[in-house]
């Protein structure tokens, strides 16, 4: 017999939240800035990932996933800037999970989603490095804000938080699924 997971609901909220809800277009383009200045940040943190996408400067990658998508350009210096949407892709990556409950149990097992990949070879090979290499050093960030003691207690906090909800929302291997 098969179990359900007891967070099935969940599943389908999201799924009709997601598709009957449309924020404002000034609301995403805000949101896309925050996002690309974040991975910007993490970026400059990692010498090797900036080189390798400066070799790809002006190249285009379109990210995808249901009705989201988000283009970006490689810079000369390595970084990203949003794209114009008019602008051709060389690389598209489209998440094929549909379930965004499925997304977060996947990463939090550490898992990558299911991506369907088209376009450039050494473009996708160049943004798999990156995703396989280049950390955020949340508490190295923190540490500059409050100071190394407290920052390492907030993030050994979180480590465990997440390590609980790990637990709590991965399936156990032994189930019957």
């Amino acid at each position: 017999m098969a179990t359900q997971s007891p967070f099935s609901f969940l599943d389908d909220v999201l799924q009709k939240v997601g598709t009957s809800l449309q924020p404002p277009e000034w609301a995403v383009q805000e949101v896309q800035h925050r996002i690309v200045l974040l991975l910007n940040h993490v970026l400059m943190q990692e010498p090797e990932a900036t080189a390798r996408l400066a070799r790809q400067k002006g190249r285009t990658v379109l990210f995808h996933w249901g009705q989201f998508h988000f283009k970006l350009t490689l810079t000369p210096a390595g970084l990203l800037d949003l794209a114009p949407a008019e602008a051709p892709s060389d690389l598209t990556l489209s998440v094929t999970e549909a379930s965004p409950l499925a997304l977060v149990q996947a990463a939090l097992a550490g898992d990558k989603p299911a991506v369907r990949i088209e376009g450039d070879v050494q473009l996708a090979a160049d943004v798999n490095w990156l995703v396989d290499h280049v950390r955020w050093d949340i508490e190295e960030d923190l540490a500059r804000i409050v100071g190394d003691a407290p920052a390492h207690g907030l993030a050994q906090a979180a480590r465990n938080a997440l390590q609980t909800l790990r637990q709590w929302l991965t399936p156990s291997r032994g189930a019957k699924e």
